[in-house]
C-alpha cells in the first residue's frame, strides 16, 4: 500500500510540475504579447502623424516630391507590416517584415527631416513644428515600448530554454519569441529633429 501511496504522490507531483510550467509560460507569452501591443500602439500613432508630417511640407517642398511620395510608402509598407506583426507578435517572419519595414520608414523619415532642414519658411511653420515635436515625442514612446518588449522577450525566452521547461515548451508549441532590434548600425541613429 506505501508504495502505490508514494508512486500516487509523484505523479501527482509531476502533474503540478507540468501545469505550474505551463501555466508559467503562458503568462510569459501573453506578458510579451502585451508589451508588443503596446509598441503598437505608439506606431499606429505615429503613422497617423506622417501623413500629417507630409501634407504640411508639400506646400512648402513642392519640387521634392519624390522624398514626399518615399515617406508615404515607407509608411504605408510598414502600416501593413506592423498589422501581420500585431496579429501574431510570435510569427518571427512577421516580426521580421516589421523590422525591416520600421528601418525603411526612419530612413525615409530621415531623408524628410534633412530637406526640411533646408526650408527656413517650414521649419517656422507653427504646425510643422508641433507636428516634428509630437513625432520626436512618439520615438521616445516607441524606445521606451521597444524596450519592454525586449525585456519581455528575453524573460519569456529563457524561462522557455531552461530545464525542466524546455521539456514543457516544445512539446506544448511554445516558440521563442523575436526582439524588437536594429541590426545596421546606421539605423541604430534616430533622426535628429531640431528647431
Amino acid at each position: 500500500m506505501i508504495p502505490g501511496i508514494v508512486i500516487a504522490v509523484v505523479i501527482v507531483a509531476g502533474i503540478l510540475l507540468v501545469v505550474g510550467i505551463y501555466n508559467r509560460l503562458v503568462t510569459l507569452r501573453n506578458r510579451y504579447k502585451n508589451a508588443f501591443a503596446q509598441i503598437d500602439v505608439q506606431l499606429k500613432r505615429r503613422y497617423d502623424l506622417i501623413p500629417n508630417l507630409v501634407d504640411t511640407a508639400k506646400g512648402y517642398i513642392r519640387h521634392e516630391r519624390e522624398t514626399l511620395e518615399a515617406v508615404i510608402q515607407a509608411r504605408n509598407v510598414a502600416s501593413d507590416a506592423n498589422r501581420k506583426a500585431a496579429a501574431n507578435p510570435a510569427d518571427a517572419s512577421a516580426m521580421q517584415g516589421l523590422l525591416g519595414a520600421e528601418s525603411a520608414l526612419t530612413g525615409a523619415l530621415g531623408r524628410l527631416l534633412v530637406t526640411v532642414e533646408r526650408y527656413p519658411d517650414l521649419k517656422a511653420n507653427q504646425t510643422m513644428a508641433q507636428l516634428m515635436e509630437e513625432l520626436t515625442s512618439t520615438e521616445n514612446k516607441i524606445a521606451f515600448a521597444r524596450q519592454a518588449y525586449n525585456d519581455a522577450v528575453t524573460f519569456y525566452n529563457t524561462a522557455r530554454e531552461t530545464f525542466p521547461n524546455v521539456l514543457i515548451a516544445n512539446p506544448f508549441g511554445f516558440q521563442p519569441a523575436v526582439l524588437f532590434e536594429v541590426k545596421v548600425e546606421a539605423e541604430r541613429e534616430a533622426p535628429k529633429v531640431s528647431f
